[in-house]
């Protein structure tokens, strides 16, 4: 019958697929871990590393020392604060008379009409005295002391932009698991991609770009009336091949802290939403692409499967078993040694569950994000 022979040709064609983006884009973290870089920066130029927060002194307390002990010769901490707190400031004080190269202001609370998360940036960026910024968030803390020379080896002439990575802490239970599959699985999508050559977005907890290129931009003008956007658009809007580097040891890691409500990481996927529709480029189709035809190759898999062993069909049972366990090796090859580049967790028997189910999480995201109302991501 002709349908058995058009499933094994259409998973055949799925499967090369697949492979296409496993080999090409996915297992690029790897091969960059391996590659001796060319061309590498060891002057460690001085640099600003810049933090907004809010409602994180508890945050900030436990974290900042383990920036500020930065094995790094010349660099300045800022902390833009939104909303002023007693406790707060007394602990940014405190911290303040240890360490001569922590600064510290407040979002004043007159400001209206304008996201405060891009005006904190903005402050700090006007108020750092380097050309180099380096940029995370109050709840992320570095791997290593190595932090700032790893990221600062990118700091080549002719780089603009440095994508560094970042995933949460590993601790017990599938909300874990399932937070951090997701996110090493988007890392290795957009540094795969700026690997390749083709940068389209970066995480503000592990990034670093020059002065001179937000003013060359003129900051988030173009998308002031977003809400937030003041990461993955601006990376959007100037990231190229030329200007775009990529930091990926171990060394150079960013660890979240998890937080104690899952609402809150629900609502960073749905504002991620929310500003990827903006993103400039083929890339966000390609990634997209990559989500339909790897559920495509399952609902193959199931019917060659289902069908083969109705009407005794043996060799195509066989030869879609076959290609579902080459990619599922191919796969687990692929995650297991970028897992274990960045020192992250490792996906084995929960791979193919995790697999299934992550386009469905991105898909009930959008379904949120469309019921909200368009207001609620527009700057306030």
């Amino acid at each position: 019958m002709e349908l058995f022979t058009i499933l094994p040709a259409a998973s055949g064609a799925l499967f090369i697929t697949q492979a296409i983006y496993y080999l090409g884009v996915y297992n690029k973290i790897h091969t960059h871990c391996k590659k001796v870089k060319s061309t590498i920066n060891t002057d460690n130029p001085p640099l600003s590393v810049i933090i907004v927060a809010k409602d994180a002194a508890n945050e900030l307390q436990e974290n900042l020392p383990l920036i500020l002990e930065q094995d790094y010769p010349e660099f300045e901490v800022i902390v833009i604060y939104d909303r002023a707190a007693d406790d707060c400031d007394d602990a940014l004080k405190l911290l303040e008379d240890k360490y001569p190269n922590l600064y510290h202001t407040f979002i004043p609370d007159s400001a209206r009409y304008i996201s405060h998360k891009k005006l904190g940036i903005t402050m700090g960026i006007k108020a750092s005295r380097h050309d180099w910024l380096v940029f995370t968030e109050s709840n992320c803390r570095p791997q290593s002391n190595q932090w700032l020379r790893q990221m600062a080896r990118n700091f080549t002439p002719t780089t603009e932009i440095v994508l560094g990575y970042s995933n949460y802490e590993k601790t017990s239970g599938w909300f874990n698991k399932k937070i951090i599959f997701d996110t090493l699985l988007n890392s290795m999508r957009y540094l795969g991609m700026a690997i390749s050559g083709h940068p389209y977005m970066g995480t503000g907890r592990n990034l670093a770009y020059r002065k001179s290129l937000y003013y060359k931009q003129k900051g988030f003008s173009s998308h002031l009336n977003l809400q937030r956007g003041e990461d993955d658009l601006f990376i959007n809007e100037t990231a190229n091949a030329h200007n775009t580097r990529v930091e990926t040891s171990a060394e150079s890691v960013m660890r979240i802290s998890t937080p104690k409500y899952k609402r809150i990481c629900c609502e960073e996927k749905i504002s991620y939403m929310a500003t990827s529709r903006y993103f400039k480029g083929a890339a966000r189709y390609l990634m997209g692409f990559e989500t339909f035809s790897r559920l495509l190759f399952y609902a193959v898999t199931v019917a060659i499967i289902v069908l083969g062993i109705l009407f005794h069909q043996w060799i195509t049972l066989g030869i879609g078993v076959l290609l579902w366990i080459l990619r599922f090796v191919m796969q687990l090859v692929v995650f297991r040694k970028a897992s274990k580049d960045l020192n992250e967790r490792k996906f084995y028997t929960l791979l193919p569950v995790f697999d299934i189910l992550q386009p469905m999480w991105n898909f009930k995201f959008k379904m949120q994000r469309r019921m909200r109302r368009k207001d609620e991501f527009m700057r306030r």
